[in-house]
């Protein structure tokens, strides 16, 4: 049967982990498989959701190599990596992935990258870093960078077409799927934009210049998915994920080029072929959430034609409970919405 799913079904597909207050029961059943994992303090944020699977398998790794793991099994909480240092916790963490990598413990870890993430205590404390393919075992925060590519047209509806790419058939994860003009993770200590920038000329062939000039943040979008089969590894980890977002105006005659094989080819389509592409689930995931979050800014979808506009921007900005450099963001949104609730109130008093 052909999907003709609506805006809010494609916001489901990214946002996937439930709502405690909307599906309670869902909620429940989710969070008795998981552990908190917490930094010394089990009152402490968590730094990350961790499945009981997981865990079980972390304990059955030599102390030797992880250090102590400590397990308070009434609270749900796993601490573990509390070395003295960032170095001798980042040693310890990289040991346990090495563990599994060598004993095919965990799928996942076969698309290794040797790319190391960052893992944050506070919003600005890293407190140790892990291997890329295996930071969703931790369930701990992903960063990332996302842009779309856009070019003006007036000849067709919204006045822009849309450059997206066709993910690589032989890609680990999400094979074969759109995406994003650019789009890539985020490295402990790397710059947001320049990230971007180096995502750019690696998957699109974009010249620095052309980036510095062009591109445009226009903020985050947080949301916590579930992994499917299409992630390249074991269903069910939870992936609170932290986006930072860009727009880049291509001139008409800039074309995104393949260049390190993550790309089969792009495609210039029209508002509408993008949208059919969502409507279809042609997208990955995440790149079809970043799409709804674009349509928004430039009024291609708003409130008054879209009746499910409010949970649509919600889940494009979910409060998430961990710490790092995304909490600063969400303040900021709170606060303009905090005043403007304050003001209905004095009003209507």
């Amino acid at each position: 049967m052909e999907k003709n799913m609506s805006y809010l079904d494609v916001m489901k597909l990214a946002d996937t982990f439930p709502y405690k207050y909307k599906e309670p029961e869902a909620y429940h059943e989710l969070t008795m498989t998981l552990y908190k994992l917490v930094w010394k303090d089990n009152n402490g944020p968590a730094l990350g959701y961790m499945l009981a699977s997981t865990v079980n398998r972390l304990l059955a790794v030599p102390e030797s190599l992880r250090g102590p793991v400590v397990i308070d099994e009434s609270a749900q909480t796993i601490r573990a990596f509390e070395q003295a240092t960032e170095p001798e916790r980042s040693a310890a963490v990289a040991a346990v992935m090495q563990y599994w990598r060598e004993n095919e413990t965990f799928d996942t870890l076969r698309g290794w990258r040797d790319e190391l993430w960052p893992v944050y205590g506070s919003d600005t404390e890293v407190l140790y870093s892990a291997e890329r393919s295996g930071v969703g075992l931790l369930g701990a925060m992903r960063y990332g960078v996302h842009m779309m590519g856009y070019v003006r047209d007036e000849t067709v509806p919204h006045g822009m077409r849309l450059w997206v790419p066709r993910r690589a058939h032989d890609k680990p994860t999400y094979p074969g799927m759109l995406d994003n003009t650019v789009a890539g993770g985020l490295m402990t200590g790397e710059d947001p934009f320049e990230c971007m920038v180096r995502e750019a000329d690696e998957e699109a062939s974009l010249s620095e210049k052309l980036m510095r000039e062009r591109a445009k943040f226009t903020g985050m979008v947080t949301y916590i998915y579930i992994t499917d089969e299409r992630a390249g590894g074991e269903a069910g980890q939870i992936y609170p994920e932290t986006q930072w977002v860009y727009d880049i105006e291509l001139p008409a005659d800039e074309r995104p080029t393949p260049k390190d094989g993550e790309v089969a080819e792009f495609y210039l389509w029209t508002v509408d072929e993008v949208r059919e592409g969502l409507a279809r689930d042609q997208f990955k995931p995440n790149c079809a959430l970043v799409v709804v979050n674009f349509f928004i800014r430039h009024g291609i979808i708003a409130a008054a034609n879209e009746p499910d506009y409010a949970e649509i921007l919600q889940r494009l900005h979910r409060k998430l409970p961990f710490p790092g450099p995304h909490q600063a963001y969400a303040a900021s949104l709170e606060a303009p919405a905090a005043a403007l609730a304050d003001t209905a109130a004095t009003l209507a008093s």
